[in-house]
């Protein structure tokens, strides 16, 4: 016959032996136990010593939820990382795979973050963010954008990415589609999934600047679309959408009650004469349909204060404020009163990030340029935001001696890595294979160096397909 001890240690996974046997080492907690709990603590001590560690716990159920399964990681994530630790190791890599800016955040936002800790700014603040903040983003939107929204339209987060996946979570029910244009942001059908959703891909040609058909739209949205994403400027394409193409799409969408548009603008002011931003939700009949995020990272290179925004009609809001509220609470105090000092630089960041905006711009003409001189690359060339994403497909079924082939995105950003020293990311991890994406994010002189190490690396290859 089993013992007590011998059932109550199967049946629950021995939670009193853990924690008797904690006490080991606190001889007067030990003396405190009453003597029934000192006799059971050394009968179990003598079986742990005797009897293999194994057999005192039940097997741990390692399972993973299963959308969480389905989720890939960030590819752009990982090859950031890998690069990071080779330079620590030692290797010279030219990191070109983050989209992060290289400036400083402008003087007059980072002094307003010093001041807020000095003057004592560092309780929470209201879940949907301070009221001061939400009040001049509704100022910016109306000046800027022609949106007219209220303070209780506006959810402060902690990043765009957070308020893209609260905005996905919140109106995406599991059998739901979400329509996404490819080449994508690597998140956006990672987050249709957490939320039980099925991303559904629409391509896009760089023969068309990479912008979506409204024809091939219409032709994929049925009962189940609920949300189509859309990001002008464009990760990773810099492509900005026209406002007659808009125009043509919402006359789409507007066919379809069910169907809601999230227009991710984290790039407006990253934009390139003479192109011109146009909010989606500025549209006629849009605005009542229309999820707008936005935020401070990439404009004002504030991308380690962690601060976005959402902007929609109240009812859309209220769900994301629940899940914010249930999750992170809202964003940082410090962070909101340097955004409130962002959006008093003036119209469209003023003239710090126009000076920010002109020195994005040389380097894509540089590089544009460059890129162009290689045979059997296609170009696209980015209106906005601070990417180039290069079709080197023609390059694919080369063999490198040393190497191996080049089969795909990936293994030439491998080869890329291994031979020029410079990380970028595959296409793959944006849905388009053909292509590789770099970050001018960072000097003109550390591009010079990066595009003479490519073209030396590249020298070895032989474009099998003509061209």
């Amino acid at each position: 016959m089993q013992s007590p001890l011998c059932h109550r240690r199967s049946s629950f996974s021995s939670p009193s032996l853990i924690s008797l046997r904690s006490l080991r080492n606190s001889k007067s907690t030990l003396k405190f136990l009453p003597f029934s709990k000192k006799r059971l603590y050394h009968s179990m001590e003598t079986r742990a010593t005797l009897e293999p560690s194994a057999d005192l716990t039940t097997p741990v159920d390692v399972s993973i939820n299963p959308r969480v399964s389905s989720v890939k990681p960030s590819k752009t994530m990982a090859i950031t990382d890998h690069a990071t630790a080779l330079v620590q190791a030692g290797v010279p890599v030219i990191r070109l795979a983050a989209g992060e800016p290289d400036f400083d955040t402008p003087a007059a936002i980072a002094e307003a973050g010093i001041t807020a800790i000095r003057e004592g700014h560092t309780r929470y603040t209201p879940n949907a963010g301070t009221l001061e903040l939400r009040k001049a983003i509704c100022h910016k939107l109306l000046e800027e954008n022609g949106l007219s929204y209220s303070p209780d339209q506006i959810l402060v987060s902690n990043g765009a990415k957070q308020s893209i996946m609260q905005a996905v979570l919140a109106v995406c029910s599991p059998g739901d589609e979400v329509l996404i244009p490819a080449p994508y942001w690597v998140s956006y059908p990672e987050m249709a999934r957490l939320a039980d959703a099925a991303p559904v891909i629409v391509p896009t040609n760089i023969s068309d600047n990479f912008l979506l058909s409204p024809d091939l739209l219409a032709s994929r949205i049925n009962e189940n679309s609920r949300l189509l994403i859309l990001c002008s400027p464009s990760n990773p394409t810099g492509s900005v959408y026209p406002r007659k193409l808009l125009e043509e799409i919402a006359d789409i969408v507007k066919k379809h009650p069910r169907l809601l548009v999230l227009s991710d603008e984290i790039y407006e002011h990253i934009i390139y004469p003479p192109a011109k931003h146009t909010s989606f939700a500025s549209l006629p009949g849009m605005w009542e349909r229309t999820l707008t995020v936005n935020g401070f990272s990439k404009a004002f290179a504030m991308t380690g204060w962690r601060l976005g925004y959402l902007a929609c009609p109240k009812h859309f809001l209220a769900a994301c404020g629940k899940i914010q509220s249930q999750s992170t609470s809202g964003a940082s105090s410090i962070s909101q009163k340097a955004g409130l000092a962002a959006l008093g630089l003036g119209y469209a960041g003023g003239e710090a990030v126009s000076v920010m905006v002109k020195a994005f711009q040389e380097r894509r003409d540089f590089l544009v340029k460059s890129f162009r001189e290689l045979d059997g690359v296609k170009i696209s060339e980015p209106q906005g935001a601070f990417y180039l994403f290069i079709d080197f497909s023609s390059y694919y079924g080369s063999e490198v001696e040393g190497f191996g082939n080049i089969e795909d995105s990936e293994s030439l950003c491998r080869f890329l890595l291994d031979k020029a020293q410079v990380a970028l990311v595959p296409g793959d991890a944006f849905g388009d294979d053909k292509c590789i994406r770099i970050s001018y994010a960072a000097s003109l002189s550390t591009l010079q160096e990066a595009m003479k190490k490519i073209k030396e690396a590249m020298a070895l290859l032989k474009p099998p397909v003509a061209v």
